[in-house]
């Protein structure tokens, strides 16, 4: 028999609040893109974020656990997919886009923490392979369908056309060099296609 007068065990805590996850995500991310890992601290994010710091900690236990999910976070946005019915075109859509997203100081901030945090934590150098790859299955559809339009070869080598734009960006980011610029792209275009062109 239950003894109604007896006191009620309390729960384990309150459940956690999504948008309370949702506020300390972006903040973390934002002075991530900001300051770089070293000078974010937790004490920060949380003053960013609007709650306490161990409010923090009670879901990331430590700074690193945070910057993973916060690069998580980032690394789930995607550029749109380009399908303008010519190769051409959709190079010249998804190549403008890529540009200026990195000449922007978001874009900046991201190659720059992309590069130095896949060395230091190896969690988040998986979160980077895996968003690349799945950018350049995207890149690799395009191809396909100029493949299947007849205006790429069927030989061509599409791993090199797809990655080439990469390695530049990368390269730049590493020397401190500037970035491609929107009057680049039609030149940056025909670079690309010159290898690949079906040529009748």
């Amino acid at each position: 028999m239950v003894d109604q007068n007896a006191p009620r065990r309390r729960g384990r805590g309150r459940p956690r609040d999504p948008e309370t996850d949702t506020k300390i995500i972006r903040a973390a991310s934002e002075l991530l893109l900001l300051r770089g890992f070293d000078k974010t601290t937790v004490d920060e994010v949380a003053a960013r974020a609007g709650v306490g710091k161990a409010t923090v900690y009670r879901r990331w236990p430590s700074k690193e656990d945070l910057a993973v999910a916060a690069m998580e976070s980032l690394y789930s946005d995607e550029f749109p997919e380009s399908d303008t019915g010519s190769i051409e075109g959709d190079l010249e859509a998804s190549y403008r886009a890529v540009i200026a997203f990195v000449n922007t100081p978001t874009g900046q901030g991201f190659l720059r923490m992309s590069i130095t945090e896949s060395i230091r934590d190896e969690r988040i150098g998986a979160l980077y392979r895996s968003s690349t790859e799945r950018r350049e299955q995207q890149a690799h559809r395009t191809f396909e369908r100029a493949i299947e339009r007849g205006e790429v070869r069927a030989d061509a080598d599409i791993d090199s056309a797809v990655q080439w734009l990469g390695g530049v960006i990368i390269a730049r980011t590493v020397t401190g060099r500037p970035m491609p610029t929107m009057e680049e792209v039609p030149a940056m275009v025909e670079f690309t296609l010159r290898g690949i062109r079906r040529e009748d």
